[in-house]
């Protein structure tokens, strides 16, 4: 689980607007982008090659 701190300062890297986060599938989502990023062992992996679209 993220904490607050950090949930609360990350931002999207491609457009820098808000993130969700779906805590039971370990994803930040950009609904802007339409783009979900990657938690891996609590982790964000911020890299908008490696984000799934949706």
């Amino acid at each position: 689980m993220l904490s607050k701190e950090l949930l609360d300062v990350l931002a999207c890297p491609k457009c820098k607007g808000e993130l969700e986060y779906n805590q039971k599938n370990e994803k930040l989502i950009c609904h802007q982008c339409r783009l979900k990023y990657n938690i891996k062992e609590n982790i964000p992996i911020m890299l908008i090659d490696e984000a799934e679209k949706f």
